[in-house]
């Protein structure tokens, strides 16, 4: 081995070895260098030695290079290629290039020497770059993928902070948004972020400081790395994304174009939800100006009629002629508060009184009513399982919609078609998205005609309060739009599918009945009427003169207040009160519903009749005990109300 190791073979290895390769002594200056590390650098044969090491880096990085080189030196060891000690060389040009180099010491001469290997890693950094850059490429894809399938933003941030942290390989990742009911951001999605420091970002990214206090804070929670990319919005920041590593070289320039793509894809997605919003309200204001037109026009028509009746009983008329005159002016009144039925229901604000309904012997009773209003042209037919479960809904209500479709569809059908009415029960679980229902067991009804269809540009506004495609006078436009607001008051939804030439079919999605859901309503009782003292009241004048005579018609007595301060005022002082008839809303003080009850700790057990030309009050009115009449009433409903309560008064 010995006659093998000799000087000039050693030089041999030195000067073929594939790296470039030199040796430096203990003040830094280049002592040996092989072929390959003169090409390397540029320089000439021979050109190497005597040189400081540092020459061979740019100018920047000399200063701290002698800083580390000493350190080395204090303690040298071995460190293999490979170890991730990443440099930047600089050739005799001037041009720069990534390096990757091992040290070690050399040991047996008289003075310390150090070896060091370098490799250009240019090749390499750019296949690291380019497989880096597909990942991230492929990570802004599948965040467009579900940003394009997401229906609000919300259900697009979850995945985010995964996403992103996953692609860079770094520790934590926030999004944070800005929020109406509150000032400033709000985390909506985040992962990784520590505790602490997550509870504090929205005041750390508030500050004023060029995001030196959220550095400050990160780094103390071991991340000293950060990147913030603001979500920009129409009008300015609607947020921010936060990226945060332990890793100090981390977020180089092709990490924070991903960053900046993420950003731009959620606002992107920020700015459709603003749009989609402003879109909606302006379709909102549309439908409000098409329905005060629509409402302004038919109430004119009825006050005109209800007006020229109160002028021709003016005008004197008696007998017949008079009575035919009252009743063209009930009637008008009647319309006017369908009418207002018919937009509460649109609204969602009709006072339903659902309860369990058997559809098989339900729909049987409606099967017969069809036939008779639909005319022998029309076909009927009724498929209803007999297993299929009960639904909790209003019966009224809901044996209105079915006849209106049913009438909707003999429009469609001149000359006689077949009407379908199938039933089906559905369950719905929480990831499935169905006529915008949520989750749980619900009866579907389908109503199908053979009839002419709609167009798309017709199908698109069959909901909108007062269109209508029927001439003057048949119809006012209200049909589809109260059914579908019957629905979804009752916890369901409403779809429409038709083609023209092919039909329509209107589907209902009501809830199934839950055990002990609602119970048939008591039958009326019988009548107790005259002799009563009831206090009314009304803070309208004319109404309550109206109630009065209503009272005094039907042989009661009435007492008048024209606020609750005054009901309860008589109702301390009258001990022979036996009824409080009072309106809901009340002015200003308090409300019917606050006088009932004040009235109750007054008078226990004091019947108590509410009323109102609102069908909701402000707050829910569950106290069966007070039971509610709808303005406008007829003084015969006034009258079963009030024999209704001195009834189940009358019960032990």
């Amino acid at each position: 081995m010995n006659d093998v190791a000799t000087p000039d073979l050693f030089r041999t290895l030195f000067e073929t070895a594939p790296d470039a390769t030199i040796v430096v002594d203990r003040s830094g200056c280049i002592v040996l260098a092989n072929a390959q590390a003169e090409a390397l650098f540029g320089r000439a044969p021979g050109g190497l030695v005597g040189e400081p090491v540092e020459a061979l880096l740019p100018a920047a990085l000399r200063g701290g290079h002698v800083a580390h080189r000493e350190r080395y030196m204090a303690n040298p060891r071995l460190r293999p290629m490979g170890a991730g000690f990443e440099l930047v060389g600089q050739r005799l040009d001037g041009s720069e290039f990534p390096v990757e180099i091992s040290l070690s010491p050399v040991q047996g001469g008289a003075h310390p020497l150090y070896a060091a290997s370098i490799r250009d890693i240019s090749e390499t950094r750019r296949v690291r770059q380019a497989l880096a850059r597909a990942r991230y490429d492929a990570a802004v894809a599948e965040a467009g993928r579900i940003a394009l399938e997401s229906r609000a933003v919300e259900s697009l941030l979850p995945s985010i902070p995964g996403m992103v942290a996953g692609a860079l390989g770094i520790d934590g990742v926030a999004v944070l948004l800005s929020s109406p009911q509150r000032a400033g951001v709000q985390v909506q999605a985040a992962l990784g972020v520590p505790p602490a420091l997550l509870d504090d970002l929205p005041d750390l990214l508030a500050r004023d400081d060029d995001g030196d206090a959220l550095r400050t804070a990160a780094a103390v929670a071991g991340l000293h790395r950060s990147a913030c990319l603001p979500l920009r919005g129409r009008y300015g920041a609607d947020g921010a994304l936060l990226a945060l590593s332990a890793d100090a070289s981390a977020f180089d320039r092709d990490q924070l174009h991903f960053l900046q793509s993420i950003a731009n894809l959620l606002s992107a997605a920020l700015q459709r939800r603003h749009s989609e919003e402003q879109l909606a309200h302006a379709q909102r204001l549309e439908a409000i100006g098409q329905l005060t037109g629509g409402v302004a026009h038919d109430f004119n028509n009825l006050l005109t009629v209800i007006s020229g009746n109160l002028q021709l009983l003016q005008d004197g008329f008696e007998g017949a002629e008079r009575e035919q005159i009252v009743q063209g002016a009930m009637r008008a009144v009647a319309n006017g508060a369908a009418l207002t039925r018919k937009l509460l229901a649109f609204a969602r604000r009709q006072r339903l009184t659902p309860r369990t309904i058997a559809l098989p012997e339900w729909l049987a009773d409606l099967h017969a009513l069809l036939r008779r209003t639909l005319g022998e042209s029309i076909s009927v037919s009724i498929r209803c399982p007999a297993a299929i479960p009960a639904v909790y809904a209003d019966p009224g209500e809901l044996d209105a919609a079915l006849v209106n479709l049913a009438l909707n569809a003999r429009d469609a059908m001149p000359r006689g078609g077949n009407l379908e009415i199938e039933v089906d029960e559905l369950r719905i679980d929480a990831d499935a998205e169905v006529a915008d229902l949520a989750a749980g067991h619900y009866v579907v009804i389908s109503v199908a005609d053979t009839g002419t269809g709609m167009p798309a540009d017709v199908l698109a506004r069959a909901l909108e309060p007062f269109f209508t495609t029927k001439d003057a006078g048949r119809g006012s436009g209200l049909g589809l739009s109260m059914v579908y607001g019957f629905a979804r008051q009752s916890g369901g939804s409403m779809t429409i599918a038709s083609e023209l030439g092919y039909g329509t079919r209107v589907t209902l999605y009501l809830p199934v009945a839950t055990d002990g859901a609602g119970t048939a309503p008591a039958p009326a009782p019988s009548a107790t009427r005259g002799g009563k003292v009831v206090l009314v009241v009304e803070d309208e004048p004319e109404v309550r003169g109206i109630a009065v005579a209503f009272m005094r018609a039907l042989g009661h007595l009435a007492r008048v207040a024209a606020n609750g301060e005054e009901a309860l005022a008589l109702l301390r002082e009258d001990a022979s009160i036996e009824l409080l008839f009072t309106d809901v809303v009340l002015g200003s003080g308090i409300n019917g519903i606050e006088l009932a009850r004040e009235a109750r700790l007054l008078r226990p057990g004091l019947p108590v009749l509410l009323t109102s030309g609102y069908e909701r009050t402000g707050e829910d009115i569950d106290d069966p005990s007070l039971p509610l009449l709808r303005k406008p009433y007829r003084r015969e409903a006034l009258a079963e109300a009030i024999d209704r309560l001195f009834a189940r008064a009358a019960r032990p």
